[in-house]
């Protein structure tokens, strides 16, 4: 479908275009140029990808988009992917992207991406969405003056090209390593794959880690839309305590970079050093194959606890700033900005574990 500047729909491209620019809205899970462009932009990730667009479709009925300037028929050459997000409680919003860490705009410089962005947001105004929202790993050198700057968090990534003695000499001394001979001292045991058994035993931890946070966990349907459309990229690890689960994290695989995406542990096995063997444990694999970078995603600032442990695996701290035209207010707002959260965590802290799933099933098509 053509846009024609300054906002409106249009059938045909043959129309006079204002600002001598055409911006051109294509599905991106049926276009076959968008994976071709996915796998060859040098700033693409796993949340660009097809079968990540393809599991928020399935299990929260969000409708991706992209748009470009590349004509149809034509090689891609930039794209701005989204998800339109249809909901009574939180209202419309256009997100790039729901329940991602971050999404860079695919462009190949900022006159590219300022070109896009300038014409899109009229368009978005005329669709009567109550936001738009930019969620980019990397810092816009130039930021149009109607985008605001929403959320601030911190990203951590560790660079895995060195040898396999720096990255160990890189952990805390005794909040990793110590951990880590703990661990191999008790014995632990260490399965890998993404049989139905291992993601049931990984979902029967996380539920039991976000119920002690006072938290509905995602929907078990988004982990196994997950599991089916990204195959073997995707991968479940769990450390094993005389057969019992200890702990359990959840990576996915996009071109040369590891994805440490969910995590989970058992908190009556917390002390046997669990989490922090697996993470060393996927740190050997990632770098074994050939993987440039482990990401390790995103954290609020004010989840200090998380933050050190990623800093104490070695990984480098990097400011991810989330952008929105205009800023959300009512509903919408008090989601994202946690108040209805901390509300909400102090009556799910008691919560039973059933009743907390199904509680998730229904909100987080919501909070996207």
């Amino acid at each position: 479908m053509h846009l024609n500047v300054p906002g409106t729909w249009t059938a045909s491209s043959d129309l006079p275009v204002s600002m001598g620019a055409e911006v051109y809205q294509i599905d991106p899970l049926a276009d076959p140029r968008w994976s071709e462009f996915v796998a060859r932009h040098p700033r693409s990730s796993l949340y660009h990808s097809q079968p990540w667009l393809e599991s928020l479709k399935r299990t929260y009925g969000y409708r991706p988009v992209a748009y470009t300037t590349s004509l149809p028929g034509f090689e891609l050459r930039n794209g701005l992917v989204f998800c339109r997000i249809e909901s009574w409680l939180t209202g419309r919003r256009i997100v790039s992207l729901p329940f991602s860490d971050h999404c860079d705009p695919l462009v190949g410089s900022e006159d590219d991406f300022e070109k896009l962005i300038s014409i899109l947001l009229p368009v978005f105004q005329k669709e009567h969405w109550k936001y738009t929202e930019l969620r980019p790993r990397r810092m816009i050198a130039r930021v149009p003056r109607w985008l605001q700057p929403h959320r601030h968090y911190c990203f951590h990534s560790l660079d895995l090209s060195s040898g396999v003695n720096v990255l160990y000499s890189s952990l805390h001394k005794d909040c990793i390593q110590r951990k880590i001979r703990r661990a191999d001292k008790e014995g632990l045991e260490y399965r890998e794959g993404r049989s139905p058994e291992l993601l049931a035993i990984f979902y029967g931890l996380f539920v039991k880690m976000r119920q002690k946070h006072g938290l509905p966990p995602q929907p078990l349907e988004w982990f196994l839309n997950l599991a089916e459309c990204l195959g073997p990229a995707m991968q479940v690890r769990v450390a094993f305590h005389q057969r019992r689960p200890a702990a359990s994290i959840l990576t996915v695989v996009h071109r040369d970079t590891m994805t440490y995406k969910y995590g989970c542990s058992d908190p009556e096995l917390t002390k046997l050093g669990g989490t922090p063997w697996l993470f060393w444990k996927l740190i050997q694999e990632a770098r074994s194959a050939g993987h440039r970078e482990l990401d390790l995603g995103r954290s609020d600032w004010d989840n200090s606890g998380l933050i050190a442990f990623k800093d104490r695996l070695g990984a480098k701290r990097i400011p991810v700033t989330y952008w929105r035209f205009p800023k959300p207010q009512g509903v919408a707002d008090a989601l994202s900005d946690g108040r209805l959260q901390w509300l909400a965590g102090k009556i799910f802290l008691h919560t039973p574990a059933p009743l907390l799933s199904a509680t998730g099933r229904l909100l987080y098509r919501h909070i996207g």
